[in-house]
């Protein structure tokens, strides 16, 4: 059975991680996706001459068409199948002493002499060991990975003096893998906003970005928690792709893939919040600000094994290995599933933001900012607009509209008047008397305006007839003018009598005679 086809933006991202060197493994474990995919990506971007980055008219549709039109590998490829060696006997073989397997691979290849190649062979059987969950002793690369998490500890803040409320602070914990240098941040929550938020100051505080973050699996950071396929929250992502980052989150239950910052989240409780734990502080800021002096005691204080600080080793191995920050700053962002109204707008906490008509029920992913709300579909921005606070109402862009629903918005009150006193006098005088007995004027402007059409059907002097007869019997609604009309009661002259009798008291169920004859 096929598996689920693979998004676009995911190639996108396996385009972009693979530029900045990263490994095809790295690459699989950032995105959640085989090895074999990411190896396949990449074979077809460059037979399809793709680099990145892509350039800006190269939407989703046209990277998938370039990428999917032609088959990514030859037919004779992939057709001689070698011997499978036994890699049950040969782990058990390097167990016994001054064994290794290049001795087991030369044997192999005596008996099977057009077998795998050496680096093949050693790829095959490292994966092979993987799924025996074998104990790792980590490598750390200077400038590769960040490990981050939230200690377990909190810190009680008094928000209210008066009432006495006390509010627990998350303490956030982040170290870079070669040197061990500590950044701890105190936040309200362990939302993505705060999530985010830290680790953006987190980078600032070393100065730039390492290659790789390593989360554990937060629903703040990963959308879907999976030993095999963790998926990156969206937002997240984004957060990553800014700083040019690759997300690869920790296995569920596996402390050991994020042993550094189980050390750093240690050393935090116990030579920051310990030294914390007789202070009582009134806000987030006072807070950090006595925190920020004993994190620089703590990356300064000299580690035995190394007989050097955390300080000095950033300094002298890893910090020119971190990558420039960007120029311009990360904007905060919020992703959002919604769907298309028929009135051709999206709810985005009770205010509606329009999208052209176009796309009426189409499920589109909104993208919140502090200032900005932008609306994609399949990957290609259709609109974008500044973000409103107000519940219940509409911001609508006029190119948006269907052309019978544009023609109405462009109507104002001084516009309708204006097209009434062109079909006559008493179409005039009625238009006004309608919009000035309406508490606000904009609720007489539908009924106006379907007065003033009335004369495409009827004509100019019918209708002009009709408002006189409508102001001599004190008529104010679209309904009765356009039942004169239906009726020709417009045709009939108006009594002499009546004529010069005043109006009734003002009510639309109130016509006189003069209505009827």
């Amino acid at each position: 059975m096929r598996g689920k086809p693979l998004k676009m933006h995911h190639i996108r991202e396996v385009l972009r991680l693979a530029a900045t060197g990263t490994s095809n493994r790295m690459v699989s474990g950032c995105l959640g996706i085989a090895r074999s995919t990411v190896a396949d990506v990449l074979e077809r971007a460059e037979a399809a001459g793709l680099t990145w980055p892509l350039a800006p008219e190269i939407g989703d549709a046209e990277l998938a068409q370039a990428l999917y039109q032609r088959p990514a590998r030859s037919p004779h490829l992939g057709a001689r199948r070698h011997a499978e060696p036994d890699w049950a006997a040969i782990h058990l073989e390097l167990k016994r002493p001054h064994v290794t397997l290049a001795l087991l691979y030369e044997e192999y290849r005596a008996q099977h002499p057009v077998g795998y190649g050496y680096s093949r062979f050693c790829e095959l059987y490292r994966g092979f060991e993987e799924k025996l969950a074998p104990t790792m002793r980590q490598t750390h690369v200077a400038g590769d990975k960040l490990y981050v998490d939230f200690a377990g500890g909190t810190v009680p803040v008094m928000v209210d003096k008066l009432k006495g409320t006390i509010r627990q602070a998350q303490i956030f914990v982040a170290c870079l893998g070669a040197s061990s240098y500590t950044y701890v941040e105190a936040t309200w929550g362990q939302t993505t906003a705060d999530w985010v938020g830290a680790q953006a100051s987190a980078l600032g505080f070393f100065g730039g970005s390492p290659r790789l973050i390593v989360p554990d699996n937060p629903r703040a950071a990963i959308a879907k928690a999976c030993f095999y396929e963790p998926g990156v929250q969206r937002t997240y992502g984004d957060f990553a792709a800014h700083y040019g980052i690759g997300v690869l989150a920790a296995r569920p239950r596996k402390p050991r893939d994020k042993a550094k910052v189980e050390s750093g989240v240690q050393l935090t409780q116990r030579w920051v919040l310990a030294k914390l734990r007789n202070q009582r502080f009134t806000s987030l800021a006072e807070l950090n600000a006595a925190i920020r002096p004993l994190v620089d005691a703590l990356n300064h204080r000299l580690m035995r094994k190394l007989k050097t600080s955390r300080a000095a080793l950033f300094e002298s191995v890893e910090r020119h290995t971190l990558r420039p920050l960007p120029v311009e700053p990360y904007v905060y962002a919020e992703w959002k599933i919604a769907r298309v109204g028929i009135d051709y707008h999206v709810d985005i906490g009770g205010h509606y933001y329009s999208v052209p008509f176009r796309y009426l029920r189409a499920q589109v992913d909104v993208r919140i900012a502090a200032r900005t709300v932008e609306i994609f579909l399949k990957g290609a921005r259709i609109a974008a607009h500044m973000r409103e606070g107000t519940c219940g109402r509409h911001t609508t862009q006029n190119d948006h509209m269907p052309e019978g629903h544009r023609t109405y918005a462009d109507w104002t009150i001084e516009k309708i008047t204006t097209a009434a006193d062109k079909i006559g006098a008493s179409t005039g005088m009625l238009v006004r008397t309608i919009i000035e007995a309406k508490h606000h004027p904009e609720q007489g402007m539908r009924a106006s305006l379907g007065i003033i059409r009335l004369a495409r059907q009827y004509g100019a002097e019918r209708l002009e007839a009709a408002s006189l007869r409508a102001l001599h019997c004190d008529l104010r609604s679209y309904g009765s003018i356009r039942s004169i009309l239906e009726n020709n009661l417009d045709q009939r002259p108006l009594r002499q009598a009546d004529a010069e009798t005043p109006p009734l008291g003002s009510h639309v169920n109130v016509r006189g005679s003069t209505y009827y004859h």
